[in-house]
């Protein structure tokens, strides 16, 4: 019965792209839905092509437009919301006429999207998912994917007691793609992500540098570092706890340095590969806006919300804005303006 469930994906970039390929592969009923023509049209003509360190493969399968999704009369079991994250509103709206009454969707995004969707579909179709695994895509339907199958790594976990006990049904569609492990608290786990991210995201992207280059460049290690600290302390004011991630033990939340340092230190050099480009560079590299404003962005608004001052994270907030409104250029010439508030 599982293997029978219809799987739809919604945004097919680098992570859409790899995770549908996956199912494909694995002899899954998925259908792509995307909303970039080219793409569409590459993978139509030869498939998605996966390109790792020292292997390469095409999966085909079933892909629309956007302004194809109309035509579609069938219902799917699961849909996987894989856009970014200030696209996941109207994504979930556009297929939500498609997911079963008793479907589930869930957002396989790092940003805080659950209530977007839970809004749209219902809190009892909706579950969480917080995702771990690089790659890029620069060419329509090729994904450059830097993270392996044996270390891609999910996390899932219900939105609220109406999802509670269907984690497995997730689960079974995630592991073609990487280890999943269910978390009674995905929102704790959400926002331990986002912890990360805007620990390392901006930061490097500011640089124009790879992860493993930025985290090296002087000062930057600190200063990674204070971003991380400070929204370790805007999650325990926010009562938010503070959980495991990666598979990695159990890390004190009294000691936040040393918990931010474990986990940025686990994605740059676990996870990633050493040329890694953040997708927020990427997207900076294609003319697109960025999630920053979800990451460092949502760090300074929870501290408001909570009364805890974030200066760190939005001196860096700053800085990518003014990259994103064009006003200035990602590139080595930031590291003084970015390490400024070192000595503020």
């Amino acid at each position: 019965m599982t293997m029978n469930r219809r799987i739809a994906v919604v945004g097919t970039g680098a992570n859409g792209a790899a995770i549908a390929s996956d199912l494909a592969l694995a002899g899954r009923d998925v259908t792509l839905i995307e909303q970039w023509p080219e793409n569409v049209a590459a993978i139509r003509r030869r498939g998605i092509v996966v390109r790792l360190q020292n292997q390469e493969f095409t999966a085909t399968a079933r892909v629309l437009n956007l302004s194809e999704v109309a035509t579609l009369r069938e219902t799917f079991d699961v849909i996987l919301i894989v856009v970014k994250t200030y696209d996941t509103r109207w994504a979930a709206r556009l297929v939500e006429p498609l997911l079963a009454p008793d479907g589930l969707m869930v957002g396989v995004q790092n940003g805080m999207t659950m209530e977007a969707i839970a809004e749209t579909v219902g809190a009892h179709r909706t579950m969480g998912c917080v995702i771990e695994n690089g790659g890029a895509m620069y060419d329509p339907g090729v994904v450059l994917r830097d993270t392996p199958h044996a270390k891609a790594w999910f996390a899932v976990g219900p939105y609220d007691r109406q999802t509670e006990g269907r984690e497995a049904e997730v689960v079974e569609v995630l592991r073609h793609s990487g280890r999943v492990e269910v978390y009674a608290d995905i929102r704790a786990a959400k926002w331990m992500k986002l912890i990360v991210n805007a620990a390392e995201v901006a930061p490097s992207a500011i640089l124009d540098r790879s992860l493993a280059a930025a985290i090296e460049t002087p000062g930057m290690r600190e200063l990674m570092l204070k971003v991380g600290c400070e929204a370790i302390e805007v999650a325990k004011k926010a009562s938010i706890p503070v959980v495991p991630m990666f598979g990695l033990p159990d890390l004190d939340p009294e000691n936040p340095k040393a918990f931010i340092e474990t986990l940025l230190d686990t994605i740059i050099y676990s996870y990633a590969q050493p040329n890694s480009k953040v997708a927020a560079l990427q997207d900076w590299m294609k003319g697109r806006r960025s999630e920053i404003d979800d990451m460092n962005g949502a760090v300074v608004r929870k501290g408001a919300e909570v009364g805890v001052e974030t200066p760190y994270n939005r001196h860096v907030l700053n800085i990518a804005l003014r990259i994103e409104s064009g006003a200035l250029d990602a590139g080595r010439g930031n590291l003084a303006p970015l390490l400024a508030i070192m000595d503020a």
